[in-house]
């Protein structure tokens, strides 16, 4: 199993929805997202329109932020089997190097645990004690963080041998990805031909971003035009 995502910007319509599930889910810290928005027009006027192009960690086949902390022997990101880039916070020391290495401007460094409440009273998912948490979850101080596909939602459909649910049902779904009101993202094996993403993939003529950086992410874009 090859767990890609697929996100067709000429179905997004910027409503940002993807961001504030993965705020919510994965313990948002003020200035760090792991999902954002780039928006931009296309047309003359006065016939233009804008685009949205959602961003997040690509979990490249071939990572650069990993490369950058393997050098230096740290050794705090690891590819798993199922294709995803996790960090280790126990381990990250935090150089910054994967951040300057990532052509996508994914990884985000955590100076401090700053609630995202402005009168400082922390959020309900601030209360959880760090040892409730899912170790994706207990962030700490001057250490790099990002997306992790809610790798505590795919381990869960692994845990409970239901992989073949993974991107068809909300639990073992990423959050950004099950909140999407237009269906302008997808997530799934890429390995089963049979699949979704597969499909849109191969009918869609879906691309990767920045091809050339020789990164080969794991996050496919449908785009204006369709002809790559």
């Amino acid at each position: 199993m090859k767990l890609v995502r697929v996100i067709d910007t000429t179905r997004c319509i910027g409503c940002r929805a993807c961001v504030a599930a993965c705020m919510n889910e994965n313990f948002y810290i003020e200035g760090n997202p792991w999902n954002f928005v780039i928006e931009y027009e296309i047309g003359k006027f006065p016939n233009v329109r804008r685009i949205f192009v959602p961003m997040n960690c690509m979990h490249c086949e071939e990572p650069p932020c990993k490369k950058a902390c393997d050098a230096i022997g740290v050794h705090a990101i690891s590819k798993n089997e199922y294709g995803v880039v996790l960090y280790d916070y126990e381990k990250c020391i935090g150089c910054r190097y994967c951040i300057a290495v990532c052509p996508y401007g994914a990884p985000q460094y955590v100076e401090n645990l700053k609630t995202i409440f402005p009168d400082g009273q922390k959020t309900p998912y601030d209360e959880i004690p760090a040892e409730n948490r899912h170790w994706t979850h207990r962030k700490k101080p001057n250490t790099a963080e990002k997306c992790t596909f809610c790798w505590h939602r795919i381990e869960k459909a692994i845990e409970n041998e239901e992989t073949h649910l993974i991107g068809k049902v909300q639990e073992y779904t990423p959050a950004c990805d099950a909140v999407c009101p237009v269906r302008a993202r997808h997530f799934g094996d890429l390995d089963d031909p049979n699949s979704e993403v597969s499909k849109l993939i191969a009918s869609k003529k879906a691309t990767q971003l920045k091809k050339e950086a020789g990164t080969r992410p794991q996050v496919y874009y449908i785009l204006e035009g369709g002809d790559y």
